[in-house]
């Protein structure tokens, strides 16, 4: 990623420092002033390339700020990141991620980054593209069924992680003594999904806006086709998937709201009995809480659209064994009556010859001759 540094206000302190501009949201520090945040823990969360994260210890007492690009230790040598939390959200993080704090094992910030320590991060990722295509044709070579999305380098250029996306198991150890004879580095290979590919791409999706993956999102959660159903999303696969050729994570951003209405409307299982026909559910609109009903199960046929109440209602006669005249109630029948006389004559094709006859004459008197005839 690159590391642009830029000043502007931070959080909310409102200072002026400067920070790294991630592509990916970070978690907001809403304890960024309070004085007894910053000597919480020595913990801090330290962001790199493709929103890899990890957690290390500042046994130094360096004066750490969100945005300070630091040399951290890795295996082998070490590593160049970015700042991207400190104080006691740090500890919420990894209690959130599973990391354990009293882990003997924690890694530790060496030192904020140097002259050297960039110039040397700036060669290593000079040389990731390169490697990305030169790894590709080894791939094909062999004959392995994957494809390498992304190369990273370590900060020090001693360790390459090769990011790729296959469909079925793949026994990647020929290429990886191949690519490290290549390249003379460590290799460790690391699997992606579809959905990490797209955000790591971006684009836009068809809201117009840039995709959730590449902007803000950082972890993603299974979709299924029962939430379209629950939202009564018509289930087209083109229109459901996205960029990913996945279905679309927006799909999940409602599906809480729209179970817990669903459980103030009736039953789509449930017929409803009348005394002339038996209507089935056809759809429903949760926003307006009305219930659509049809004489046949698969086709809108004599469809009646009626409130959600008053279908409860319908339910508990059927269930007394009475069965009202019609789905609609009296009331509703009597007003709909009602409004198909046009009382106003707005579809009377003759309404205005009256006003234009009115305004002619007007208009014949006020002219000049016909004011000099009247006086004379």
């Amino acid at each position: 990623m690159d590391f642009k540094l830029y000043t502007g206000p931070c959080c909310l302190c409102r200072k002026g420092c400067s920070k790294v501009q991630n592509n990916k949201l970070n978690t907001y520090d809403w304890l960024c002033g309070v004085p007894d945040d910053a000597g919480a823990t020595d913990y801090v969360e330290v962001q790199f390339k493709n929103t890899r994260k990890g957690y290390y210890i500042n046994n130094s007492g360096l004066p750490l700020e969100k945005g300070d690009i630091v040399a951290v230790e890795a295996s082998p040598g070490h590593d160049i990141g970015a700042v991207t939390l400190t104080g006691k959200l740090v500890l919420l993080q990894m209690k959130k991620n599973n990391v354990r704090t009293e882990a003997a094992d924690a890694k530790r910030i060496y030192r904020k980054a140097k002259t050297t320590d960039m110039d040397k991060y700036e060669e290593a990722k000079t040389k990731e593209h390169p490697t990305m295509i030169r790894a590709r044709q080894i791939a094909a070579d062999l004959g392995l069924n994957m494809k390498i999305g992304d190369v990273e380098y370590q900060g020090d250029g001693n360790k390459a992680i090769f990011y790729y996306i296959a469909d079925e198991r793949v026994d990647f150890r020929q290429l990886i003594k191949v690519l490290a004879e290549t390249f003379h580095v460590r290799i460790e290979m690391k699997q992606i999904g579809a959905r990490q590919e797209a955000g790591r791409i971006g684009g836009i999706g068809p809201c117009g806006r840039e995709l959730c993956c590449s902007c803000w999102m950082s972890s993603f959660v299974s979709v299924t086709t029962g939430a379209a159903r629950y939202q009564d999303i018509s289930m087209n696969p083109q229109k459901l998937a996205g960029q990913c050729a996945k279905l679309k994570c927006c799909i999940n951003y409602e599906i809480d709201a729209y179970v817990e209405a669903q459980k103030h409307l009736p039953s789509r299982e449930i017929a409803l009995e009348t005394k002339d026909s038996t209507y089935y559910h056809n759809k429903t609109d949760v926003f307006k809480r009305e219930v659509t009903y049809s004489t046949d199960r698969l086709l809108a046929i004599n469809i009646v659209t009626i409130p959600a109440q008053r279908a409860f209602d319908i339910i508990e006669m059927n269930k007394k064994g009475i069965k009202p005249q019609s789905l609609e109630t009296d009331e509703k029948n009597r007003q709909s009556k009602h409004e198909s006389h046009d009382i106003l004559g707005q579809e009377s094709l003759t309404r205005f010859d009256s006003t234009n006859k009115k305004r002619k004459k007007k208009r014949k008197n006020d002219r000049p001759d016909n004011k000099t005839k009247q006086k004379n």
